[in-house]
């Protein structure tokens, strides 16, 4: 579904940010586009969105190149920026005034996430806290049965309740056809949501793995010491280690901040 082909991209008077980067995305699966301030995410979404323009190389979504903004491709992409502004308007208004322009939008649906999210129709928009304003384009977006769903830090903001209705919603909504793709920092946020991990590191894609080939080919587990000879990478923590090793017999669950930290420390955990 997205095809980044060798693309070179950079802002006037700075370093080139991308050059030859590529990556392949597939639909059906919820990634996790991870990595440091700086590492270049917030671009490489709005590159997918067709926001920004790669200076070279090539970019293709479901068959479309995003810079051409052609009506076909924007009416199968959403785009949560982490920044946003909204009119003067109430929240049923704005639906009414935007659901039009995406030929899948889902109204029963909206109104329930409306509903999950404690979220009258008739308040107004610019009214709402910021917290309260994300969560209603959370809700437009997932209404629009987009194929792709690109959401750029999509927990800032949320309290903790809403940070649990957000996961059940993604969780709970999406259809098979469908791609999401989130940017972020809150790893623990997302952690149970994402399915495939890509760490993008000083313009770079480091790592981009399912979290079940991960899951197969290492433990993460405790311990009460750092080394050892299978240990992988550690990191001290109340009561002892947070440690990964090979994985030996089957699968276990993937602690996403500790395999962040490990990979872009520059260990080496993953077999050549």
């Amino acid at each position: 579904m997205v095809e980044i082909q060798e693309i070179g991209f950079g802002y006037p008077r700075q370093a080139p940010l991308f050059c030859g980067l590529k990556l392949e995305i597939s639909a059906g699966s919820i990634t996790g586009l991870l990595g440091k301030n700086g590492a270049g995410k917030t671009s490489l979404i709005k590159i997918i969105s067709g926001l920004l323009f790669p200076s070279a190389g090539k970019v293709t979504v479901n068959g479309h190149q995003p810079g051409r903004r052609h009506p076909s491709f924007l009416r199968e992409v959403f785009f949560v920026p982490e920044e946003f502004h909204f009119p003067s308007i109430r929240i049923r208004q704005f639906i009414a005034a935007n659901s039009s322009f995406y030929p899948r939008f889902d109204h029963k649906l909206m109104d329930h996430l409306l509903h999950e999210f404690e979220l009258p129709q008739d308040k107004h928009i610019h009214k709402l806290s910021y917290g309260q304003k994300k969560k209603f384009l959370i809700s437009f977006s997932v209404a629009t049965r987009c194929s792709l769903l690109v959401l750029d830090e999509p927990t800032n903001g949320l309290d903790i309740p809403s940070k649990a209705v957000f996961r059940k919603v993604m969780a709970g909504t999406l259809e098979e056809d469908q791609l999401v793709i989130i940017s972020t920092h809150q790893v623990r946020d997302v952690e149970n949501l994402i399915d495939r991990i890509v760490i993008l590191d000083e313009g770079r894609i480091i790592l981009e793995k399912d979290i079940v080939e991960i899951s197969s080919q290492l433990l993460f587990t405790h311990s009460s010491v750092a080394d050892g000879e299978l240990v992988l990478y550690s990191e001290m923590v109340p009561g002892g280690y947070k440690i990964i090793t090979p994985q030996i017999n089957g699968n276990s669950s993937v602690d996403i901040e500790l395999l962040f930290n490990a990979v872009t420390s520059g260990k080496k955990i993953f077999k050549t």
